[in-house]
């Protein structure tokens, strides 16, 4: 089951008596979470009727036996069991033993659920929830241990979000709160964020705090603001190059080395940048599509966002500033690995070169 096909279901208020959210994904599990809650708890039972218990803590029939507890002040409840992955024997993957008939076995995980689930207790909503694993081959046959413990629960899958779900994700949210972000900058963001949801829709709420609703979003905004933002960083230091900005791009440069990033890689991404953008102009290609199609096809994927940095970068720095600056990057990095005061000293030379 979907995220989606999940909260059309409990909005009709068809929630059953339990539930597995599998999988690391935050911002869609928390949306899930909010629904169920809003659908099968009326404010005034949400907090008698809403408990936590952790599988690591205690054993599934205790869990279970809060659950057949009818409460005193709540008509429905919510029981959230977090841990769900400590149900699997530890050095097992599969759940076929655990399912036999065996009299060894009658108070396995699998058997106790499954004598719960013969008379669920009304109005009470169980989730088991295992955040811990992705879907990759690693974690495959755990994953499927995992399900088949639980059988017949239904199984929510929170999978990350792809790039062009996390660029809809992005612009959805952007609109919703009117905040004004171009397509590159939006391109530049949801990339720094690893396309990671529930961090895409705390810096967007924390960029329409920041700008408002009229003055658009930049990419020194963007710099400023988000953590962990190296490319985006790097990216506003190469345009603040091309505007021939000393000024700002020692701003910049200020703030990666407040952030402690590793300055040589820094100059590892200003070198590719400036070499995408001389072959880009090299072969006269004229626009991000060009540039996109041009990368894909000798081998180097290259979103379109990406493409659009190139573009940018191509169309402000002259074919000679290109060479030249490769040509610094170059000495850069050779003074890089010769005796040397700090890192921060050749870096400011380079912008006093360029800028």
């Amino acid at each position: 089951m979907t995220p989606d096909q999940f909260v059309a279901q409990v909005q009709k208020q068809e929630a059953g008596p339990a539930y597995l959210f599998l999988g690391p994904e935050a911002f869609q599990r928390d949306r899930c979470r909010r629904a169920l809650l809003d659908a099968v708890l009326p404010a005034e039972e949400r907090e008698d009727g809403y408990t936590s218990h952790d599988l690591s803590q205690i054993t599934l029939a205790e869990a279970l036996d809060d659950a057949r507890a009818l409460s005193l002040f709540a008509n429905h409840r919510v029981i959230w069991l977090g841990s769900a992955e400590t149900l699997l024997p530890r050095g097992r993957t599969s759940s076929a033993a655990s399912d036999d008939d065996g009299e060894s076995t009658k108070q396995t995980p699998g058997a106790v659920l499954k004598e719960y689930l013969r008379e669920p207790t009304p109005g009470t909503t169980i989730v088991f929830d295992a955040n811990r694993w992705d879907f990759d081959n690693e974690n495959k046959t755990k994953i499927e241990a995992l399900m088949a413990l639980l059988n017949p629960v239904p199984t929510i899958e929170f999978r990350p979000f792809s790039p062009m779900e996390a660029r809809r994700l992005a612009q959805d949210l952007a609109k919703k709160v009117n905040l004004q972000l171009g397509l590159a900058e939006l391109g530049v963001l949801i990339e720094a964020l690893g396309f990671d949801a529930a961090r895409i829709s705390c810096e967007i709420e924390k960029l329409s705090l920041f700008a408002g609703t009229t003055r658009r979003v930049t990419l020194g905004d963007i710099a400023e603001l988000v953590p962990n933002a190296q490319q985006t960083t790097i990216f506003a230091l190469v345009a603040a190059l091309a505007r021939n900005d000393r000024q700002r791009s020692f701003e910049l440069l200020d703030t990666l080395v407040r952030d402690g990033e590793y300055l040589p890689l820094v100059l590892t991404f200003l070198a590719t940048q400036f070499r995408y953008a001389l072959v880009a102009r090299e072969a006269k290609l004229r626009n991000a599509g060009e540039i996109q199609a041009h990368f894909t096809k000798v081998g180097i994927r290259m979103w379109r966002d990406r493409a659009e940095q190139v573009a940018e970068t191509m169309a402000a720095f002259p074919k000679a500033k290109l060479e030249k600056a490769l040509r610094l990057v170059f000495e850069t990095d050779v003074a890089f690995r010769d005796a040397r005061p700090d890192d921060r000293i050749v870096m400011e030379r380079l912008i006093l070169a360029l800028a």
